[in-house]
């Protein structure tokens, strides 16, 4: 995969080409976000019938809707006439049907065929089989994810695993109840950067004292380069003086009903791989999620969420988020900074990683099996 390095403190990072070639890119889109569970919109988005929303995960386009019984769906955004795209707003509102802009295809919002122009004369044309092509969704944390792949992979011994080996127990994090919270504040951030880069910064704190003074004044331990995600279990606690997870430290809000004392005071931080963030803290969620868009490109939304009570009374949230705004704000202006050396000579075979990035390590070697062993090497151009 990587060539190690002389010094046996270092270890070797994934070469340059991982995030600049197309082709790279391309194996990423099939292999990972087309094969694995992708987590696409907050089910609290879709709050009636009809409700929809349209993402991107990997090559193909996805609707999600709320059917008239309450339930929800995911559909490949494609007519299975002519391959018109259905619906080119990223949300809204299907009052009806939804009906092929091209040449009237119509679905209901279970995804069956119910009328087309001149299908009264087709009586062999079977609605069912000619309805739209049906994406594998599951719901966790009140967030959608969906699955492109034939046969998904388990959802508990992937995504529900990604919980139980940073926290050691799912139990620990259904305690901050994200599916009962109130969304608080969404924002979204168009990074022009790889996605790798930033998951590998998201894992790590190696830099934590170099850029993100506002949040190694509320959780020290940062400044010492320990990321949340290094050991099993661990959360990073709050300073002596610290009241709450807050761009000043100052108080935040009640903790959450069934937050334990143990999680008391404590920020943890969970990634769910390919491309969503938990941050739990006593009193709120945070919760990324990323769309690679191009090798260089990627959209993340962010959501801050609160119990219920806090966002009806219109309470000022915005010292909570201002703390892990400006903390995505530094994270993505490094990552941005980063990108354009990826394609540098000197980074052709590769960086290094220091000890306490270890676990970056781990995630290189998870994907590169993702994409079937080192045959990702560069394209050679003409």
């Amino acid at each position: 995969m990587t060539t190690t390095p002389i010094t046996p403190s270092l270890i070797a990072t994934l070469p340059g080409h991982y995030y600049t070639e197309p082709e790279v890119f391309r194996q990423e889109q099939e292999r990972v976000f087309e094969s694995m569970w992708f987590c696409v919109v907050r089910s609290a988005d879709l709050d009636r019938p009809g409700a929809f929303r349209t993402v991107q995960v990997g090559r193909e386009n996805v609707i999600i809707t709320r059917t008239r019984k309450g339930g929800l769906r995911a559909f490949l955004n494609v007519c299975r006439h002519r391959g018109a795209r259905l619906c080119t707003e990223e949300s809204g509102e299907i009052r009806r049907t939804l009906q092929c802009p091209y040449h009237a295809w119509t679905y209901d919002l279970d995804g069956r065929l119910i009328a087309a122009p001149n299908l009264i004369k087709m009586p062999d044309v079977d609605r069912v089989a000619y309805g739209l092509i049906q994406v594998a969704l599951r719901e966790w944390l009140g967030y959608v994810w969906v699955c492109l792949a034939d046969e998904p992979p388990s959802f508990e011994e992937t995504v529900l695993h990604a919980a139980v080996e940073r926290l050691g127990d799912v139990a620990a994090i259904d305690h901050y109840g994200t599916e009962n919270l109130a969304l608080g504040k969404r924002i979204t951030y168009d990074v022009r950067a790889n996605w790798k880069l930033i998951v590998e910064n998201f894992m790590e704190c190696y830099h934590c004292a170099t850029i993100h003074p506002e949040l190694t004044e509320v959780l020290p331990e940062f400044a010492d380069g320990y990321a949340a995600q290094y050991y099993v279990g661990h959360g990073a606690e709050f300073g002596d003086d610290v009241k709450g997870f807050t761009v000043d430290g100052s108080e935040g809000f009640g903790r959450l009903p069934e937050v334990s004392t143990d999680q008391d005071r404590r920020y943890y931080a969970i990634t769910v791989k390919p491309t969503v963030f938990v941050n739990l803290v006593p009193d709120h969620v945070i919760l990324h999620r990323m769309f690679p868009l191009a090798e260089d490109r990627t959209v993340v939304e962010c959501d801050w969420l609160y119990a219920p009570e806090v966002v009806e009374s219109g309470a000022d949230v915005s010292k909570s988020v201002e703390l892990f705004h400006r903390v995505n704000v530094q994270d993505f202006e490094a990552c941005e900074r980063t990108q354009p050396a990826m394609a540098s000579r000197a980074y052709r075979k590769g960086g290094v990683l220091v000890p306490t990035e270890h676990h970056i390590r781990i995630f290189h070697e998870w994907l590169v099996e993702r994409l079937g062993g080192a045959h990702a090497g560069p394209v050679h151009r003409r």
